[in-house]
């Protein structure tokens, strides 16, 4: 037996100064979009922004329901909204924010393992990484680049 240990590269950035303008307005976006946000039962709020490589933007927040699953999380709205647009156009980048309604998020939002799989599948589909941006209401932003670095063990289907 051997022990092997995975390596996640990220970027940590100390405020918004620090970003690159796209990534900052694609930031502001997400923010936008979490007050679209239908959480009564968590009372957490997320908003995503995802940037086509053509420029164009896309936004989604969470939508929770009563009979739980039946919601679904900002990320995956936004980016099925923008493969559903523009189905042949790659995605270069999805912002994720968040803020709570019961305390300050002083870290940055990740996507759940599900929303994880989906970015993974959207990445393949446009053959090429994204940009993942990740902020909480202060704190640090963080930034990966492709989902590699959020999911190293990816599910992939054999029988396709």
């Amino acid at each position: 037996m051997r022990k092997e240990q995975f390596i996640c590269p990220y970027e940590v950035y100390d405020n918004l100064a620090e970003l690159d303008p796209k990534d900052v307005e694609l930031l502001r976006l997400a923010h936008e979009a979490t007050a679209h946000s239908y959480a009564p039962y968590s009372k957490f709020h997320v908003g995503a922004a995802v940037r086509m490589s053509n420029g164009e933007t896309i936004t989604g927040c969470n939508i929770e329901n009563a009979a739980y699953p039946s919601g679904l999380c900002a990320e995956r709205v936004a980016l099925f909204a923008a493969q559903a647009k523009f189905p042949d156009v790659p995605i270069a980048a999805l912002a994720i924010v968040a803020h709570s309604e019961t305390k300050t998020l002083t870290e940055p939002a990740a996507p759940c393992g599900a929303c994880r799989q989906v970015m993974l599948e959207a990445e393949q589909r446009s053959k090429r990484p994204m940009r993942v941006i990740c902020q909480g209401e202060t704190g640090p932003i963080m930034a990966f680049d492709g989902i590699g670095s959020l999911i190293p063990f990816v599910f992939q289907n054999t029988l396709l």
